[in-house]
């Protein structure tokens, strides 16, 4: 079957006048690639879609009234390449069938991620043998650090066991890329065979796999720590064609460690970050990308931001942004790797496609919620340097 290679027709006219510009020659490309005419989307991505539930300027505890937003580390990827870059998107979870999930379901629809492959899990009336999970954040601002509380257990799609999706059927329809990471692989002790079952089965259609690592102490500490982390992580490692991750996580998840990196993160060489890359290559040779964000909290409302790319040999640098300004932090790293995975799809080159992704974030982090509200004509001019003088 052939599929109709254009742009969905409810993109954004914002995104429709940008010229994509000029693509890196086929022999410079490093990933393979299936073509966009043999594929349903370029994009499908695994993992649990939470309800957000924010407090505005205020604090959890204190809150009467919370604003709704969907949200979820692998979710927010594929997301980001539907409303910022147009690209056709889909996304693997599951949901309780009631209110809540009907909720989130409609928040999905409203973002464009094609749910063609959401599960539906019959709902008991109190939420014993599942539920929907509920995220809860504060932003932070100056001294005050932002503060997550998640209320997940027993959710949905951690009860996803392999053999519940058909993952021939989903790559089979083809799919240029599939996204998952390591927030879903720490639900439960079945989630990460899940993984490898999906991951396999992208391989064997010639789905290129991309894997954030993305590290949450507090979901790992149940079921082994850190430890367990490195066992599941190691094990997935294998199966991935581009790793991504921020400035801890390499280390956490994969036991590599940086050079020059002290406990609170306040100087990050890309240089050593380079170097570390180059062990877990030497490692794990089937990384054929291998991309982090460097973030540097001076306070909870500036950051200093960056973002370093390895591919074929050769480290890649976002220029990095001293005191980027933050109204909401959560999320910039789940569109940084929009911004690269747009990058790569679109042919651009790593040097681009980091640009992007750094330029993505940054700007990710500058309106409320989990995910984008950016244009790629914003991620471009902030890719120029533009000014943030008022655009009339």
């Amino acid at each position: 079957m052939t599929w109709v290679a254009s742009i969905v027709p409810h993109l954004n006219p914002e995104n429709l006048a940008v010229n994509p510009g000029p693509t890196a020659p086929p022999e410079d490309l490093l990933l393979d690639l299936r073509p966009v005419a043999d594929c349903r989307f370029d994009v499908v991505s695994l993992g649990e879609v939470m309800l957000r539930l924010d407090p505005g300027d205020g604090r959890i505890s204190r809150a009467r009234t919370f604003q709704a937003w969907e949200g979820g580390g692998e979710y927010n990827v594929a997301r980001g390449l539907r409303r910022c870059f147009g690209l056709r998107a889909a996304h693997v979870t599951a949901l309780v069938d009631n209110p809540v999930g009907r909720l989130v379901e409609d928040l999905m629809l409203q973002g464009g991620v094609d749910g063609c492959w959401l599960q539906w899990r019959p709902f008991d009336g109190v939420g014993q043998a599942a539920r929907n999970g509920l995220n809860f954040t504060e932003r932070g601002f100056g001294v005050r650090a932002a503060l997550g509380c998640s209320d997940r257990g027993h959710t949905a799609v951690a009860a996803l066991q392999p053999g519940d999706v058909d993952w021939d059927a989903v790559f089979g329809e083809g799919v240029r890329w599939f996204h998952t990471g390591g927030i879903f692989a720490a639900l439960s002790e079945s989630t990460a065979d899940v993984v490898e079952e999906a991951m396999t089965a992208a391989r064997r259609h010639g789905t290129i796999v991309s894997y954030d690592l993305n590290y949450r102490p507090s979901l790992w500490q149940a079921i082994g720590g850190q430890a367990r982390a490195q066992e599941v992580n190691q094990r997935i490692a294998p199966l991935v064609d581009v790793m991504l991750g921020n400035e801890e996580d390499f280390t956490a998840c994969l036991g590599f460690e940086v050079a020059g990196v002290d406990e609170s993160l306040s100087r990050l060489d890309p240089k050593s970050f380079g170097q570390m890359i180059e062990l877990a290559v030497a490692e794990h040779p089937n990384f054929q990308v291998v991309a982090t964000t460097l973030r540097s909290a001076k306070t909870a409302s500036c950051n200093d931001w960056g973002a370093v790319c390895w591919s074929d040999g050769t480290l890649f640098e976002a220029p990095m942004r001293d005191r980027l300004e933050i109204f909401d932090r959560v999320g910039g790293g789940d569109s940084f790797a929009s911004g690269l995975i747009y990058g790569f799809l679109a042919a651009r080159g790593p040097q681009w496609a980091v640009e992007c992704g750094a330029a993505h974030g940054a700007l990710a982090m500058t309106t409320p919620g989990d995910t984008t509200m950016a244009t790629l004509a914003e991620v471009e001019r902030v890719m120029r340097g533009g000014s943030a003088r008022v655009q009339r």
